[in-house]
């Protein structure tokens, strides 16, 4: 490469800066697809290796998606749905209240209808139905005369009520992504305990020879559609426009970034050619949620979908009904689409402001209190939304960096949702005091609970009792992509990392060092004043924009404990000397007034 790189032991400056040294001739792969070695290097942090994964990860294309025929039940599915829809049979979708249920319950609804099919859609409510499916909607679809309940983004572990279902003369067919429950048996083997569906289509059960288990329940439900209406044109010798089909791709990507699956394999096409798709989206509801949330005409990325517009579906499920959220996806006026996503976002909105507020009440919990102390925090916040505890979790976890459980007060007792560091597993761990709960469950990462008022202080004793976890386990680990001296980056550099996109889980955005940086002027900006704006210069003398959208009131602090007051005080009048940093960064393109100009955005630093 064209810079000497800085050595480990230069740039390990703290524990948790750890950097990515997996090997590969990156000059080669540079030459071979036209690159800069920095984004080889990059795309080998990613495990992306030989010819055909880095080729699919820089040049796949919808033509390289998995065949939806692979998924195991589908052809069973289908042929058995078209036949409830010869018979003109009421079909009923019953999703789920967060993103991925809404757009995947939508999917089917345009999938079917496209078929001639009677079909209506039901989500249940977060508070009054909980997850999935329960008895009383199940009884409620009988009472409504309907015959066939398809699922979406739920079902795979609702065998008795599916069981219930059957009682009743109705037929079931499971769309879902979530795992399969299972039972241990006598001779430690698992045996799957699928639920009694007329066919189920989870690419996680164990007969499933789908190629990649990683899709979101909207997924499923989009290659559903996909098989569905092939062999709808097949049994009435038609030939569709497939514009119905194209159009819902949107919605599998929009779904795919909302339940945070990984950017990987498929879903990385999906979600690549779905935000191109997006922008100019002839759904009248999406594109008022667009309208409303200032993103009309600009180039949409996988943040605008997670932090933006995500959150609006999201927050009509956990405050109001995602129903609604479903009613703007339907609807054809885009008048009346604005009035439901100004709602939403409005609802969002609340939603930010009371996860503020009970952040920043728990915060005062801990820091005041002897929580503290605790390796894993449980906080009680009595008058806060359920819906909210699973955020607020969340929230405190990436604050403290430990395993944390937000309680609040329902209508039977407590409810409480957790969130997870990579070294706690919280599931094994919520599983030795399970005398404790009324009702839980989860995964390594995040769990949910129920359980009487008066266990809530054994429950937190005993979690700490039982932690292993060590001084080590609290340090987050930021993964260093390549060590990087600034005057390396060029604009075209970063005009190579739309190669890398989009970013998120299992996709970061890479992230860069340098030492030996010397901030010398400041300013701050924003309505809140909360975004701090400097004058950088490297070792030889180059000047550079650095921006940081961090937490200001640490950086100031960490200013003042290292280099002084006055040091500090200068930094923001006559500009500063003295403070010298190493830094963790993403180089960016900055346009102002139709002028570009390189700019750095501050992740992490340390003196």
């Amino acid at each position: 490469m064209p810079f000497v790189l800085l050595t480990i032991q230069e740039l390990i400056f703290m524990a948790k800066w750890m950097i990515s040294a997996k090997k590969a001739d990156f000059a080669k792969i540079a030459e071979t697809y036209g690159i800069d070695p920095v984004i080889a290097r990059i795309i080998r942090n990613r495990d992306i290796v030989g010819d055909a994964q880095i080729n699919s990860f820089l040049n796949g294309t919808l033509d390289d998606l998995y065949s939806p025929r692979l998924l195991y039940d589908m052809e069973k599915a289908v042929r058995f749905v078209l036949s409830k829809i010869k018979e003109k049979a009421s079909i009923r979708i019953i999703g789920d209240y967060d993103i991925d249920g809404i757009c995947a319950a939508y999917i089917l609804l345009r999938g079917l209808r496209e078929c001639g099919a009677v079909v209506d859609t039901v989500i249940p409510h977060r508070i009054k139905d909980g997850y999935g499916l329960n008895d009383a909607l199940i009884k409620e679809a009988h009472d409504d005369g309907i015959d066939t309940i398809i699922t979406c983004d739920n079902g795979i572990a609702a065998a008795s009520q599916i069981e219930y279902a059957k009682e009743l003369g109705m037929s079931v067919i499971v769309t879902d992504h979530h795992e399969v429950p299972y039972d241990i048996m006598e001779d430690g083997c698992r045996r799957e305990m699928l639920p009694p569906a007329e066919a189920v289509i989870d690419p996680k059960q164990e007969k499933c020879r789908y190629p990649f288990k990683g899709i979101c329940g909207a997924v499923v439900a989009y290659k559903f559609v996909q098989v569905l209406l092939e062999e709808y044109e097949k049994d009435h010798e038609l030939h569709l426009s497939g514009t119905e089909f194209e159009e819902l791709l949107e919605f599998a990507a929009f779904a795919t970034v909302g339940d945070v699956m990984e950017l990987v394999d498929e879903n990385r096409i999906i979600v690549r050619y779905g935000l191109k798709q997006m922008i100019h989206t002839k759904n009248p509801g999406l594109q008022a949620l667009i309208e409303v949330n200032g993103l009309k005409g600009k180039e949409l990325s996988a943040y605008h979908i997670g932090f933006v517009l995500g959150p609006c579906l999201n927050a009509t499920g956990r405050l109001d009904t995602a129903t609604r959220a479903l009613q703007m996806l339907n609807s054809n006026d885009f008048a009346q689409a604005v009035t439901i996503a100004a709602e939403l976002k409005e609802l969002n909105d609340s939603r930010k402001e009371m996860t503020r507020k009970g952040v920043e009440r728990a915060v005062e919990m801990i820091e005041n209190g002897l929580l503290r102390e605790d390796k894993v925090l449980v906080v009680y916040l009595e008058d806060c939304h359920e819906s909210l505890a699973g955020i607020i979790a969340g929230r405190l976890k990436e604050k403290y960096h430990k395993p944390v459980f937000v309680l609040t007060k329902g209508d039977e007792g407590i409810k409480g949702s957790g969130r997870s560091i990579e070294s706690y597993n919280m599931y094994e761990q919520m599983s030795c005091c399970k005398n404790l709960f009324t009702k839980y469950g989860g995964h390594k990462m995040a769990a949910g609970l129920s359980m009487p008022e008066e266990n809530m202080e054994e429950f937190r004793k005993s979690l700490n009792r039982n932690c292993n976890l060590s001084d080590e386990d609290f340090v987050e680990k930021v993964l260093i992509d390549v060590p990087m001296p600034l005057s390396y980056v060029k604009p075209e550099l970063v005009r190579q990392f739309k190669l890398l996109e989009p970013f998120g889980n299992g996709n970061p955005k890479p992230v860069f060092a340098q030492k030996d940086v010397h901030v010398i002027q400041g300013r701050i900006l924003g309505k809140n004043r909360n975004v701090g704006k400097y004058r950088i210069k490297d070792a030889q003398g180059n000047e550079y924009d650095m921006i940081y959208f961090g937490d200001l009131e640490n950086w100031h602090n960490f200013l003042q404990e290292a280099f002084g007051k006055e040091e500090f005080e200068k930094l923001y009048h006559n500009g500063s000397v003295e403070i010298a940093i190493q830094m963790i960064y993403y180089p960016d393109i900055n346009i102002y007034q139709g002028r570009e100009s390189l700019q750095f955005v501050m992740q992490d630093y340390k003196r």
